[in-house]
């Protein structure tokens, strides 16, 4: 399946309908007077957030959306009918902005939740309206109001419970792969992941969403790599899965580099819950993996864990520690993260 996390669409609510001149013309009634209806109201523009969608791709086919004129007003005092509103389907964490691409309009979360975007133009007057004791016959009737017209932005932020960062190969997809029935890419070269992928995990009978994004490099935010746009998509998981390659010559500078990278972004990532875990595990010696295990240490301030989604070595540590973060953002304690801990989770 193709994800697009971000499009820009044009939409316009409908045009009320005209309002109607007529007369009552009956036999043997002489004088029948005014019976012009009124103009149907525009229909609106919907935006509805819908639970089983994960991506913007629809609106990369369509981009723009007009609701239906109100129909007009006819005689006999018939009003004419509503216009079809348009709705527009977004998956959950979808944020509604402005053509600037900075003004929130509406953040939608929920699904079930639905929101009126844009409203239709109301109906015109008919002539029935303008009926007076001193004008017992009007000609005239009312236009129906335009409808409103904008451009807009759609931007998904995906929402997990976990969000995995770390330099390109650093094993995410394949740890994502290991917990989750999740399918991402998975190969030997730098930068495989393209976009965000989602797994649900269940672990002590506790079910949460991981979420891994493409790999960070030195300079993201200035657009190197893939950039740091994808950084987005962990702005609303409770906890960070930091994962370092343990192959790598300098662990404790490629924790530096994503972590440098994380504060440029902002947003609040840098105040999120980490866990920290050293990856591939299994393909380091273990004199070698116990004195980048020291550096990584130093470096970042906590005892990492160690993990090896090929072997499954430390795979249920690592989990107990998100799950225990997870539980505590759930339960709304606030609590300065502690040291990690392997054993004796409870949910």
């Amino acid at each position: 399946m193709q994800f697009l996390d971000s499009a820009k669409v044009y939409v316009r609510s409908g045009d009320g309908g005209n309002g109607c001149v007529s007369f009552r013309r009956e036999k043997y009634v002489e004088f029948g007077g005014p019976n012009g209806g009124d103009g149907g109201r525009g229909g609106d523009v919907i935006v509805e957030c819908v639970a089983n969608l994960n991506t913007l791709l629809d609106f990369r086919y369509q981009q723009h959306f007009k609701a239906k004129k109100g129909g007009n007003g006819m005689g006999q005092n018939r009003t004419g009918a509503k216009g079809a509103d348009v709705v527009l389907k977004v998956p959950p964490g979808t944020q509604i902005l402005d053509e600037d691409g900075e003004t929130l309009i509406a953040d939608l979360t929920e699904p079930g939740t639905r929101i009126v975007l844009l409203e239709g133009g109301n109906g015109g007057f008919g002539n029935t309206h303008f009926k007076t004791s001193t004008n017992q016959a009007p000609r005239r009737a009312n236009p129906g109001l335009p409808g409103e017209e904008m451009y807009l932005w759609l931007r998904l932020k995906l929402i997990g419970d976990v969000g995995i960062v770390g330099l390109p190969n650093a094993g995410k997809s394949t740890f994502l792969a290991t917990v989750s029935r999740a399918k991402p890419k998975i190969a030997d070269y730098p930068f495989t992941t393209l976009h965000p992928n989602l797994g649900v995990v269940r672990f002590g009978g506790l079910d949460f969403v991981i979420a891994d994004i493409p790999g960070l490099i030195e300079g993201a935010h200035e657009g190197a790599g893939i950039g740091d746009r994808f950084l987005g998509h962990v702005e609303r998981t409770a906890v960070l899965l930091h994962l370092v390659d343990a192959t790598s010559e300098d662990p404790a500078e490629a924790y530096e580099i994503v972590r440098g990278e994380i504060e440029a972004y902002g947003a609040g990532l840098e105040d999120k819950p980490e866990v920290l875990a050293l990856s591939k595990a299994d393909a380091v010696d273990p004199d070698d993996l116990k004195r980048k295990l020291q550096a990584l240490k130093m470096a970042a301030g906590v005892t990492p864990l160690i993990v090896s989604a090929a072997t499954g070595k430390g795979v249920q540590e690592v989990l107990a520690a998100l799950a225990r973060e997870i539980v505590a953002m759930r339960a709304g304690e606030a609590r300065e993260p502690s040291p990690q801990k392997t054993r004796g989770w409870r949910p």
